[in-house]
């Protein structure tokens, strides 16, 4: 059986898997159309399998966003396989490329690398950092409203004290979600904030605290030693947090997000992205080019507009929302 159709029989098991490949299917659907296409373009203008295919394929991978670094090594990974099983006709590149995807994205890593580290029997801080105007707030509310779902017991820190109506964004968020938002007046020591949200979070015995800070890159410096004194205070309170940085990236962005995502790696040790509006890119490659080029997994993606559409990554639905349409015809 090949590749492709154990992706295909993988979402069809049952209700579950099938609503996410349903959902990844819908909101991959802009980078799909440029991507899928062009490979089936490709495989129907060459017949063979030979160096000028690879360079093609190389361009549609590279518009797709995936990253050149990532690109070179899947060409390279592509050449060796397709070698390796004698591959003649361009047909069956297709169900390689699908395959090596996949063990790029995962690499030495198993799929746990996608789930979020919430611990057992103590209160979990999750810190959120990215830049203004990314979807960070409407993440956090999100991700809460996901966590209560999940029947734990949620307080969010309004962190980024600076934003005009960031607090007020939050608190609609907690009302949303029904959970409570520990806040101080605007322009408040975002540190000082986390530090009663961790209290807060303590004295009503909370599973998880979720905790917004600050996006202004035009003050790089500032912005990141504040981010450096807040992960002192978490750290100084719960020994071993916080135990999630989430950086939240827009995808629609496409490489610019990778520079970000460097900057914030540099001031705080990023263990997550939180990859938004992946619906509304072509780019969509973009996530395994973070994937590949930092070493860091992707950890949610958004996918729509509502509170739902915020989904645990799973590598296997990306590749199998990226080739839908071939895998519906076979």
């Amino acid at each position: 059986m090949s590749f492709m159709q154990k992706l295909k029989n993988k979402f069809k098991q049952n209700e579950e898997t099938e609503e996410v490949s349903e959902k990844y299917k819908e909101g991959m659907k802009k980078t799909r159309n440029s991507f899928s296409g062009r490979i089936n373009d490709l495989i129907a203008k060459y017949r063979k399998v030979d160096e000028d295919f690879f360079e093609e394929l190389e361009e549609v991978l590279i518009s797709a966003d995936v990253g050149v670094m990532t690109v070179m090594d899947l060409i390279d990974e592509l050449k060796m396989e397709v070698k390796r099983q004698n591959i003649k006709d361009t047909k069956e590149v297709k169900d390689v490329i699908s395959e090596k995807l996949v063990e790029i994205y995962y690499g030495d890593d198993d799929e746990k690398v996608e789930k979020l580290n919430i611990q057992e029997n103590q209160l979990s801080v999750i810190l959120v950092v990215g830049v203004n105007g990314v979807g960070k707030t409407t993440s956090i509310g999100k991700l809460a409203h996901q966590l209560k779902q999940q029947g734990k017991n949620v307080v969010l820190a309004a962190g980024d004290t600076f934003r005009a109506g960031a607090i007020e964004q939050l608190e609609v968020w907690g009302e949303r979600a029904e959970v409570d938002v520990i806040k101080q007046s605007a322009g408040s020591d975002p540190a000082a904030v986390i530090f009663d949200g961790i209290k807060a979070a303590k004295s009503r015995n909370a599973d998880v605290l979720i905790c917004d800070t600050a996006g202004r890159l035009q003050n790089k410096v500032n912005l990141m030693n504040e981010l450096a004194k807040v992960k002192r205070i978490i750290e100084r309170e719960i020994p071993g947090a916080p135990h999630e940085v989430l950086l939240v990236l827009d995808a629609t962005t496409g490489q610019n997000a990778l520079n970000q995502a460097k900057t914030f790696s540099e001031a705080t040790n990023v263990s997550g992205i939180v990859l938004t509006k992946l619906d509304g890119t072509a780019k969509g490659g973009i996530v395994l080019a973070i994937r590949n080029g930092l070493n860091i997994p992707v950890k949610f993606v958004g996918l729509g507009e509502q509170v739902g559409d915020l989904r645990e990554f799973n590598a296997h639905a990306f590749v199998y929302g990226l080739f839908a349409d071939m895998l519906e015809g076979e």
